[in-house]
């Protein structure tokens, strides 16, 4: 078979979650191969993904946005974009503080939306 990877790819068993759906959605998989330029996926069952993704690697505590290559059965091959800096796949500052920010953005909503619904039930039950 051809080899078409610009770079090596290493063996591997490590935790991964892929998240998509703007993190609202994601999915526990192995990360059975490794190289800079991507990663083969397995999943516990067939599953059904967008074709760009976030892969969160937690023993090297990396998040890495990638799209998906190819497809089968248990298996995704996704092809990383853009390889961040050092810095930034160690979980700079800068970035959580960022994923931070937007947490407590999305908390706020939801906080706001379970008030609203308080406030129906309120009045469905007739009470003020």
């Amino acid at each position: 078979m051809n080899e078409r990877r610009n770079t090596t790819r290493k063996r591997s068993f490590l935790k991964g979650t892929v998240y998509f759906n703007n993190r609202h959605s994601s999915i526990d998989c192995v990360v059975r191969d490794y190289s800079e330029g991507g990663a083969r996926l397995e999943f516990a069952t067939v599953v059904t993904l967008p074709d760009s993704i976030e892969l969160y690697i937690s023993a090297r505590d990396q998040t890495l946005q990638a799209h998906v290559r190819w497809r089968k059965d248990t298996e995704v091959g996704v092809g990383f974009n853009a390889v961040a800096a050092p810095a930034e796949r160690s979980g700079a500052p800068g970035d959580l503080e960022h994923r931070v920010k937007q947490l407590e953005h999305e908390l706020a909503k939801l906080h706001r939306t379970v008030l609203d619904l308080r406030n129906d039930l309120r009045h469905i039950r007739g009470e003020s």
